[in-house]
């Protein structure tokens, strides 16, 4: 019988020839992973345990990325308990300063994701890797405790939706206008425990940047996962850079979707999510005049280096409104490297905004860039809930990076071709 590419990655991980979904499966995972804020939660159960061993020290990884550099005493807490721990149980793959990264940029970035995985994730946004082919999915501190005893995790087998996506992108349309323009269609709720499979010549010609914003944001229409049949960019993505064999895996020509939806990307405009849900989206030509205090260019979500390089194609020669804040978050030492030797960290400083080491830091509320009451905010990052930037009056608008560059500029939102 046909299935689809998640169905026959979590068969080949649970020894079975075949699942169906509904099916309630234990699984076997190719890593885990867990951060500041969810990774001391995960140790705490492991340790009272007794356990004296994980079930592998090189298939679990340890990102401090949402409070670093460590805002406060607290936050210093939470990284102490898991450089502790990486030490204690001999775990390769944790990153600090000088290292450290926003995880779901940097596992990719250091090839311990590859086509075919499963991976889990104490994070929602653990679905990015679904770019490469991966089935991966967000769970909870718990479930992470246990995968790394067992390494293991049971999963219900999810419907597939099949998204495709036809023509070619107009300028400045970008991944994340493909998805904010889906979860616009569907709403918060349409793939709720499901499986968003994404295909189409339009995302055919995507880089993996913009496959990865796209994955990354599946659990925003309530995805269990986000996935990508992996290709030759894929595959060129991974060419020396993967750090353990990989499996591809496709879905079948008669695979079964619970539902299916079709796009003429030619039709779609860059978008902007108003607040307080990624659902609510609208072309960024029909946005009316908004006045906005802050900008954000980073996250998990648009922090890569094509992200940066569209952000300063706009902001070059220009400078930011003198009523708006710019904040620049390189996702990755790697990508702050790379933005530095081709002069675009130069750009944004000309441009007066403010460059940042990597962290989640703003996305969540966290630090480096919170809002104070009434203050409205344009960022490329993956979330505008009601508080989720700061005070609980402030307002989060979502864009691609393009938009958020020019809106800096502008002051109010709007889109390049308004400068």
């Amino acid at each position: 019988m046909a299935e689809t590419i998640t169905e026959k990655i979590l068969a080949a991980h649970s020894g079975r020839e075949r699942v169906v979904p509904g099916e309630l499966l234990n699984v076997r995972i190719d890593l885990a992973l867990a951060n500041d804020i969810t990774a001391p939660i995960a140790i705490e159960l492991f340790e009272k345990s007794q356990i004296a061993s994980v079930f592998d020290p090189e298939r679990i990884a340890l990102v401090p990325d949402h409070f670093v550099p460590n805002k406060d005493v607290n936050s210093a807490k939470q990284v102490q308990v898991m450089r502790k721990f990486a030490k204690k149980y001999g775990i390769k793959y944790f990153f600090e300063l000088g290292e450290m990264g926003i995880e779901h940029v940097l596992l990719p970035e250091k090839g311990l994701v590859g086509p075919g995985d499963v991976v889990i994730g104490a994070d929602s946004h653990t679905c990015t890797y679904g770019a490469l082919g991966a089935f991966a999915t967000g769970v909870g501190s718990t479930d992470v405790a246990a995968a790394m005893i067992t390494g293991e995790v049971w999963f219900k087998v999810p419907d597939s939706m099949r998204f495709t996506y036809r023509g070619r992108l107009g300028k400045w349309v970008t991944g994340k206008d493909l998805i904010l323009y889906t979860i616009g269609d569907i709403g918060v709720a349409g793939a709720t425990y499901r499986a968003m499979e994404f295909t189409g010549e339009a995302v055919a010609a995507l880089s993996l940047s913009d496959r990865m914003t796209m994955a990354n944001m599946a659990i925003e229409a309530g995805a269990k996962n986000g996935i990508f049949t992996p290709d030759q960019t894929t595959l060129s993505y991974m060419a020396g850079r993967a750090t353990r064999p990989f499996r591809v895996f496709e879905s079948d020509p008669d695979a079964v979707y619970v539902e299916e939806r079709s796009y003429d990307t030619a039709a779609i405009e860059p978008q902007v999510a108003f607040p307080h849900l990624p659902e609510n989206t609208r072309a960024v030509s029909q946005v009316e005049t908004i006045p906005i205090d802050q900008v954000v260019i980073g996250s998990c979500t648009n922090g890569r280096i094509e992200d940066l390089r569209m952000a300063a194609q706009v902001l070059q020669g220009r400078t930011v409104h003198r009523e708006v804040r710019l904040i620049v978050i390189p996702a990755t030492p790697a990508v702050y490297r790379q933005a530095l030797s081709e002069g675009l960290l130069e750009i944004f400083l000309d441009a007066k905004g403010v460059v940042s080491p990597p962290t989640c830091g703003p996305c969540l509320g966290g630090f480096m860039g919170i809002l104070g009451p009434g203050e409205r905010a344009v960022a490329t990052t993956n979330r505008n809930f009601v508080g989720r930037m700061g005070h609980a009056t402030s307002e989060v608008y979502l864009a691609n990076p393009a938009v958020a560059a020019a809106s800096a500029v502008l002051g109010r939102i709007g889109g390049p071709e308004a400068l």
